[in-house]
């Protein structure tokens, strides 16, 4: 892994928006983006498909070591069939959130995690990218907002998309991963140093773009100065 490519780690809660945010944060610095939770999603999807339940822990790492996993020209893509739809369906979705829990299944991808670092930079989200995979991040950058906006957030996507939607539901359900994605053993969900939090509530998508090229450009900044420690910003609130 080369520590010389710079890395902006945007963690957060699902349905945060922090997959969007990275994309075109990506898009904006001309770096490549990396949406972990689609490999755990993708995981989540073959070992479905395999027949291994999300509760086996060693049979999910069996099939995360040996993942057939593509993203070509922004595609998601297990054994060459691209799978970007069905890996955002919400069992999937819920699913996945077992299988990341699983420290196997997580130790499994970590290094192909790792590989996405390539010049010019990385723009990277997920749940653990700036406290395990990139702890070295030039940038890190918590992502969240209250449950009830990231339910309503989703509850939007999944109807846009034609999907069946309850918001009740979709409420319930971020709850539980909130839950079960801060008090996993291994790599919980937590926002590091104060500093990093972007709470989003009120804000929109390019405002949030706006603040995130903010913190890198000061991040660079700081870096080309010659001082130590991470960069976070302030918090931003509604």
């Amino acid at each position: 892994m080369s520590v010389s490519v710079p890395v902006i780690a945007i963690d957060g809660p699902t349905a945060s928006g922090k997959g969007t945010i990275a994309q075109r944060v990506a898009d904006a610095l001309g770096f490549h983006y990396l949406d972990s939770g689609a490999l755990y999603r993708v995981t989540a999807l073959a070992a479905r498909r395999a027949g291994v339940a999300s509760a086996d822990a060693q049979g999910v790492a069996v099939v995360a070591s040996a993942l057939p996993v593509a993203f070509p020209d922004g595609r998601i893509e297990l054994a060459g069939e691209d799978v970007g739809d069905a890996i955002r369906d919400e069992s999937i979705s819920e699913a996945s959130s077992v299988v990341a829990a699983h420290p196997a299944v997580r130790a499994a991808l970590l290094d192909r995690q790792r590989a996405f670092r390539k010049a010019p930079g990385l723009v990277s989200d997920g749940r653990d990218m700036g406290s395990v995979v990139f702890p070295d991040a030039l940038l890190k950058v918590f992502l969240t907002a209250s449950a009830e906006i990231r339910a309503q957030r989703r509850h939007k996507q999944l109807m846009e998309k034609g999907l069946a939607a309850n918001l009740p539901a979709i409420l319930h359900d971020l709850r539980l991963r909130d839950a079960r994605d801060s008090g996993r053993a291994v790599a919980p969900l937590q926002a590091g140093a104060p500093e990093a939090v972007l709470d989003s509530d009120g804000l929109t998508i390019e405002q949030v773009v706006a603040i995130v090229l903010e913190r890198y450009r000061l991040a660079v900044r700081v870096q080309a100065s010659g001082r130590s420690g991470g960069v976070g910003g302030s918090t931003f609130h509604d």
